[in-house]
């Protein structure tokens, strides 16, 4: 699993058929500390994230085996949105305080 922010949305209107139906999202890797990566991962969302949220998102086989990517061709899943997490007693994020970035 990688932590990410969501930053986008990506729209394909021909794609491969089981693709039909599933929200492709664009994610960019954060380290523990929030502080963005390089690179993006196009993720197939599976519980309804959305731009701006950080994620946990899933590559490989793994990508497969949720109930929305399931028979897909998906190397890449959104299957979970982080509300905190914490190192070491102290919190590097919660998304409900303002700003969510300690």
């Amino acid at each position: 699993m990688v932590l990410a922010k969501v930053v986008g949305t990506v729209v394909a209107t021909q794609k491969e058929a089981s693709l039909d139906g599933l929200r492709l999202m664009l994610c960019k890797p954060v380290d523990i500390d929030c502080k963005e990566k390089s690179g993006f991962v196009v993720a197939a969302d599976a519980v309804g994230a959305g731009v701006g949220e950080l994620v946990l998102f899933a590559t490989g086989s793994s990508a497969r085996q949720t109930t929305v990517t399931n028979n897909r061709p998906c190397d890449a899943v959104i299957m979970a949105i982080v509300d905190q997490w914490e190192v070491g007693g102290k919190y590097k994020y919660k998304k409900d305080e303002d700003p969510p970035y300690a």
